[in-house]
């Protein structure tokens, strides 16, 4: 059962030192406070944990309500085959989010408060509400694979059953939280960038994680495929693929609209390292995938696997660069994560990778099977009951 849960190689290893290191760090820092393993201060309150443990830990879940309305919504039923992997990798995302936030928040036992004294008015209530409830219904989502596997077939007929209107409620919360974590951003008008400040945040970031979605979508399916090995749906990615070009192609459409609109171009001159990495973000995670995607190279498994690669990085830096990249000018100091900080992100990576093939290799999560014949179960079958 141990060698079934945990597949015995060297990466295997490492991830799982990675994960006790972090384990460390984060009872170092439960002791001593923040204050004793980051580099955060009053000018960076946000730091990494927030700007890629957050920011980015939730918008990598995008492709589960993405892949969820596809087949559930649109009746594209030949996408059916990635769904399950999609919903898993948005369900570890969301866990691992709430992880981080469990390290980061400076009185953690409080993460509760916002359902009592929520500010009616605060963009944060609505994500903090928005994550807890699209979490819970992933949690609703996926839990008929682990029903199948214990072939439980009353309680899979109920969660089936109301499996389209937990799709819309998921759809509904998924866009309201992933545009409302650029709200976060409207209240740092002085101190953002205008490279990357905008009234159209919301926007932008919805943008960003439908691509990142799309992204983690081809990553995880070919990566997952090839550490089981599986065949990869190569039809399926292929046009995955092409629909993340499109996604590329309308948020630089949209984006070069937007920094014209609000005459955000001359930031460009007011600091060489803002505009340093405002180019590596735009040229490595959004235009060479544009360029690559749109030639035969989409159709080549390794190839679009790498060109994902590019497009997940492109939105982490991105989401980095706008949480504190884009500040640096405006408090006039550049915050470089700490060696435990990095730990602790390293280690959330660490611990996704190997629940999600230990979850791949007891559940029935890509195994290609038609809906159980739940019907034809009796009831007063032992298995029914």
């Amino acid at each position: 059962m141990l060698r079934k849960l945990f597949n015995p190689t060297k990466w295997n290893f490492v991830a799982l030192a990675v994960v006790v290191i972090g384990i460390g760090v984060a009872a170092y820092r439960y002791i001593f406070g923040l204050g004793a393993v980051t580099n955060l201060s009053d000018d960076y309150p946000w730091g990494i944990w927030v700007a890629f443990d957050v920011m980015t830990g939730v918008a990598m879940a995008a492709g589960g309500f993405l892949i969820a309305g596809t087949v559930h919504i649109f009746n594209l039923k030949e996408y059916k085959p990635i769904l399950r992997p999609a919903v898993l990798t948005a369900f570890l995302g969301y866990f691992l989010v709430i992880v981080g936030l469990l390290v980061d928040l400076g009185l953690p036992w409080r993460i509760y408060h916002p359902l009592i004294f929520g500010q009616a008015h605060s963009a944060m209530l609505e994500v903090a509400l928005c994550v807890m409830a699209y979490f819970t219904v992933l949690f609703f989502e996926f839990i008929p694979v682990f029903l199948e596997r214990m072939n439980w077939m009353r309680a899979y007929r109920t969660i089936h059953a109301v499996t389209v209107p937990l799709v819309i409620v998921g759809i509904m919360l998924s866009c309201l939280h992933q545009s409302s974590l650029g709200s976060l951003l409207l209240l740092a008008k002085e101190q953002l960038s205008p490279l990357w400040y905008s009234p159209s945040l919301p926007f932008n970031y919805f943008l960003q994680a439908v691509a990142m979605g799309l992204g983690m979508v081809i990553f995880e399916s070919t990566w997952s495929a090839r550490t089981l090995g599986r065949p990869v749906e190569d039809h399926l990615l292929n046009s995955v693929g092409k629909g993340l070009r499109n996604v590329l192609i309308l948020f630089t459409l949209w984006r070069l609209v937007d920094l014209t609109y609000h005459g955000a171009w001359p930031a460009l001159n007011r600091s060489a390292y803002e505009t340093f990495w405002f180019g590596v973000e735009w040229a490595v995670g959004v235009l060479i995938p544009i360029i690559l995607l749109s030639t035969p190279l989409r159709t080549k498994q390794t190839a679009r696997f790498w060109i994902a690669a590019m497009v997940i990085f492109g939105v982490v830096l991105g989401r980095i660069n706008a949480t504190l990249t884009g500040m640096s000018s405006y408090f006039g100091q550049i915050y470089f994560p700490s060696w435990q900080e990095l730990a602790i992100s390293a280690a959330i990576i660490a611990a996704g990778l190997l629940i999600f093939q230990a979850v791949v290799r007891t559940l029935p999560v890509f195994e290609e099977v038609e809906e159980p014949e739940i019907e034809a179960v009796p009831e007063t079958s032992p298995v029914a009951a």
